[in-house]
């Protein structure tokens, strides 16, 4: 079987800090200085207030799962691999929500609102990104 490379992001300007943060096993996430909202995903101005005086803090990376779904079938050639694979939206601690993959885990044992916590994995391009295990 040939091997496939997957995906990975292509980081913006205003990404950048997000990136390299997971490289240092840092979950970052913006805040803004204006109405202290917490942000996610990066922008350049507060979706809140539209401020553009934001700053980067370090999210304690736990939550909990929010939504989510198993790919069983049809992925992606380069995902196919890993079926099945769970996609799932999760709710950090601060209140923003990101989506990821929840890992270490069977999707029977996934359930909305159990606890997480970040983990970052390495790809094969040298680029590492976020994923979260239950917290058992």
């Amino acid at each position: 079987m040939k091997e496939h490379s997957k995906p990975i992001p292509q980081p913006m300007p205003w990404t950048k800090r997000f990136w390299e943060g997971c490289k240092k096993g840092e979950l970052l996430i913006q805040k803004c200085k204006h109405c202290n909202k917490f942000i996610m995903y990066p922008k350049l101005f507060c979706p809140n207030c539209l401020s553009n005086d934001l700053e980067w803090v370090r999210s304690k990376g736990t939550g909990k799962v929010y939504s989510y779904s198993v790919v069983y079938s049809y992925a992606p050639t380069e995902f196919a691999d890993d079926v099945p694979y769970i996609v799932a939206v999760i709710e950090l601690d601060e209140g923003v929500h990101m989506m990821s993959n929840i890992i270490e885990s069977k999707p029977e044992d996934v359930r909305c609102d159990l606890p997480v916590e970040v983990v970052f994995k390495e790809t094969n391009q040298d680029f590492v990104l976020p994923k979260f295990k239950i917290i058992r």
